[in-house]
């Protein structure tokens, strides 16, 4: 195993959770810790291309029940620059098939002394339930629409790269809000940081019940980007509805899409982003997402630096 940076060492003192669940439970000084350590992983591993070898011996499980690109393949690779193992489960072909609970795999998987285990499902508090019944640590990779914590940090990573600050910008969720985990990882983790948050979509995906978070809700696009410093686009999550939330997704894409006539009513210095997968041409157009203003593909590599200081704040610092 490789010594342990001091300067690592020196962030995560004072760590105490076993688990990553969301960010509504963190304070603010956890969610700071998190932060600081994914950008010292992204110095110490020279924008997370080299191996830092602190977790060797180790093995993260990947339990998806859910389709994923972006968030498996970051974990997978995260726990290898670390130098873990990793395996992946599916439920296609597991004894889930066959009758078993999904506690008894998840402690079957555990009991193959696995380091950590990282959970995606599609039902709300899933995460919660394993980290109740397992001694090893817990990461939520999303839980329905409930939260997906490590999206919402490298957002929030992402913006403090770029504009430097999180602390009074005023940053616009767009589109899906009532089926995002997205956009609640966002809000909490930035409202926790000082940042004004304002969720804009249709009235049939953004409920005025939001207000009662200290958010701001508006319907119209085109009147909130003026002010604000990050457009955050989310998307349309058409697997997780029973009807249509609008007529049509060209009306939506003529309402909300980011394109370039409205990238000139923004502030000089936007920041566009979008958790992915993108859908062109209906929540944001390609120059805009190709653009100078874009920090898309920038957002998948803090995603790495982000999972990097996860697993190590929970499996290994106190090594």
């Amino acid at each position: 195993m490789a010594e342990i940076p001091e300067e690592l060492r020196n962030i995560a003192r004072g760590w105490q959770r076993s688990h990553l669940l969301d960010l509504e439970s963190l304070s603010r000084e956890e969610i700071l810790q998190l932060l600081d350590l994914a950008d010292t992983f992204k110095q110490l591993t020279d924008n997370c291309t080299r191996k830092l070898n602190l977790l060797p011996g180790s093995t993260c499980a990947n339990l998806f029940f859910e389709n994923s690109t972006r968030t498996r393949t970051s974990f997978s690779l995260a726990a290898r620059r670390l130098g873990a193992d990793t395996i992946d489960f599916s439920r296609s072909g597991s004894s889930l098939s066959k009758g078993e609970s999904f506690i008894d795999t998840a402690k079957n998987i555990e009991a193959m002394k696995v380091a950590a285990v990282i959970v995606r499902h599609g039902t709300p508090g899933t995460p919660q339930l394993l980290a109740q019944n397992l001694r090893c640590p817990v990461i939520n990779a999303g839980d329905g629409p409930h939260e997906h914590p490590t999206q919402g940090l490298l957002d929030i990573l992402t913006i403090r790269e770029r504009l430097g600050r999180i602390e009074g910008l005023t940053v616009a969720l767009v589109g899906d809000i009532a089926h995002s985990r997205t956009a609640r990882s966002n809000l909490w983790g930035l409202k926790k940081l000082g940042a004004h948050v304002i969720l804009c979509g249709p009235a049939t995906l953004v409920s005025p019940r939001w207000r009662e978070l200290d958010v701001e809700i508006s319907h119209n696009l085109d009147e909130v980007i003026p002010r604000c410093d990050v457009l955050n686009l989310l998307r349309i999550q058409f697997e997780r509805q029973e009807q249509p939330p609008f007529p049509s997704v060209r009306e939506y894409a003529l309402l909300y899409a980011m394109n370039k006539e409205r990238l000139a009513r923004a502030k000089e210095e936007i920041l566009v982003l979008a958790p992915g997968p993108i859908n062109r041409g209906v929540e944001v157009t390609p120059d805009v997402a190709d653009g100078d203003h874009s920090a898309i593909l920038n957002q998948v590599t803090n995603g790495l630096a982000v999972r990097m200081a996860a697993l190590w704040l929970l499996c290994g610092h106190a090594a």
